[in-house]
């Protein structure tokens, strides 16, 4: 049998200098007994993939709000998507994929319904301000139940870290997290073209020239040439980063997916934004008028937390489907 411990010392053998080691880990907040066959960044993997919240991704809007199609990617789809980038990144470079793969399923946890437009409704109306990357923390610390006996999932440090940090302007401290926030941009700017395409908003002759012939002008060739050149610049480096040249025409693209598709009226319809808004503000005002209807394992926390904390941690953890049934089960069907 190959053991823990052999796979720890694996890690010593064959990963570069600046790569996490399992077996140099922080550790976790409650001290736990270790697992006899999975490091612990393995652990926290499994972790993350078996909860609830990770099940959820799957019917959480990634761009587009109301999409007619199969093939249009969902927040799940992202989460895999950045996770094969993120580890295909990790092999070449040397760098410890088990720890890149478990921030890469861990980090947009905390995402609310509706994508970016239903966090930008929580970011207002919540007291203290939304952030999905700080609430992705919060649910592997405290909202997700690892067992009946334990709060939250109990992670390392590491992968707590790469999680909070995967977007803002604090990098992770380890090269993995910092493969994973990079290859999150990866993932989002080229699958949100791609779905762009598909939709009609925009046409791949669209795509500005200089970035094309910098990248590559299909989606696999632009995550081709991204994937192969932060391996190049970031390998037996202490800093995972891409080359300034790559790293330019990427930002530029994103640049143009704002301007051109993420703020596109028909991307998001006025119609459709007004609804994200009065959904999410009618649930949040429905659940703090009367916190006894919160879920219970929520309102135990009442004394710790708080209400309207715990109000926008039941939003937060809702899935576009649900939040709509509810709503329309609350306000709708009653004035009918």
């Amino acid at each position: 049998m190959i053991s823990r411990v052999d796979l720890e010392k694996r890690e010593f053998e064959y990963l570069m200098p600046y790569a996490a080691k399992a077996a140099e880990s922080r550790g976790r907040m409650i001290p736990e007994e270790k697992c006899s066959i999975r490091t612990d960044y393995q652990r926290d993997r499994d972790r993350i993939v078996h909860s609830k919240a990770f099940r959820r991704l799957m019917h959480k809007t990634q761009v587009f709000l109301a999409p007619e199609g199969d093939h249009y990617r969902t927040r799940l789809t992202h989460t895999i998507e950045v996770t094969q980038i993120a580890r295909t990144i990790a092999r070449g470079a040397g760098l410890n994929e088990d720890l890149t793969e478990a921030i890469a399923m861990g980090h947009d946890l905390g995402h609310t319904p509706f994508g970016h437009s239903g966090e930008a409704v929580l970011n207002e109306i919540y007291p203290g301000g939304f952030r999905h990357n700080v609430q992705s923390l919060r649910v592997v610390d405290i909202l997700e139940s690892g067992s009946s006996s334990r709060r939250g999932m109990n992670l390392t440090f590491e992968v707590r870290d790469g999680i909070v940090n995967h977007t803002g302007s604090v990098m992770p401290v380890t090269a993995e997290g910092q493969v994973v926030k990079t290859s999150d941009r990866i993932a989002y700017i080229n699958h949100d073209i791609d779905d762009a395409i598909r939709s009609g908003i925009i046409t791949a002759e669209d795509l500005p020239r200089e970035c094309i012939a910098v990248l590559g002008d299909t989606h696999k060739k632009r995550i081709d040439t991204l994937v192969k050149d932060m391996i190049e610049n970031s390998f037996n480096r202490p800093v995972a980063s891409l080359s300034s040249e790559k790293a330019e025409a990427m930002n530029e693209l994103r640049s143009y997916m704002f301007r051109n598709v993420y703020h596109n009226s028909m991307v998001k319809k006025a119609e459709d934004l007004a609804k994200i808004r009065t959904v999410i503000t009618s649930l949040y005002g429905y659940f703090m008028d009367d916190p006894h209807r919160l879920p219970a394992d929520l309102l135990a926390m009442e004394g710790e937390f708080g209400i309207e904390e715990l109000v926008k941690d039941h939003i937060a953890g809702m899935t576009d489907r649900y939040a709509l049934s509810l709503y329309d089960e609350l306000f709708t069907d009653a004035r009918s």
